[in-house]
């Protein structure tokens, strides 16, 4: 029996895992967690959203958003406003959370960076190439 595909995606697990670890230990400083980062960096990138378009984005499922957007917003990070559809509500930063902002996307830059040193450009390249054809397989 081949163990190399199990082996493989085992690696990847485990790295993810590690990555996640590291990244919760840099955001330590700022109270926040991974995948509040994941949120906040979402709505910098796209602006308010809807928690509809965070989860779609994020590929998570619908309750994790919505828990992980309660606590942003019982910490002061966002807020929800009444979208232009009455029924939709959209998740915004706080004036508190976009002042914080850029000095947690320097450190999380910083993070990437030191996460990346090892890699040369080419197996940057190529790594980011691997790991989208196994996300949209």
């Amino acid at each position: 029996m081949d163990t190399f595909n199990r082996d493989c995606l085992h690696q990847i697990h485990q790295s993810a895992r590690l990555l996640s670890k590291k990244a919760n230990e840099a955001l330590a400083p700022y109270d926040l967690y991974m995948s509040q980062w994941s949120v906040l960096f979402c709505l910098d990138t796209f602006g308010p959203q809807s928690q509809k378009d965070i989860w779609t984005y994020l590929n998570v499922e619908a309750p994790t958003i919505t828990r992980t957007v309660t606590r942003l917003e019982a910490n002061g990070w966002v807020k929800r406003v009444r979208g232009k559809d009455k029924r939709e509500n959209l998740i915004v930063m706080t004036d508190d959370a976009k002042a914080r902002f850029e000095d947690i996307k320097h450190t999380m830059d910083q993070f990437d960076q030191d996460c990346l040193s090892n890699f040369t450009s080419e197996e940057k390249q190529l790594l980011h190439t691997l790991l989208h054809k196994l996300s949209t397989e």
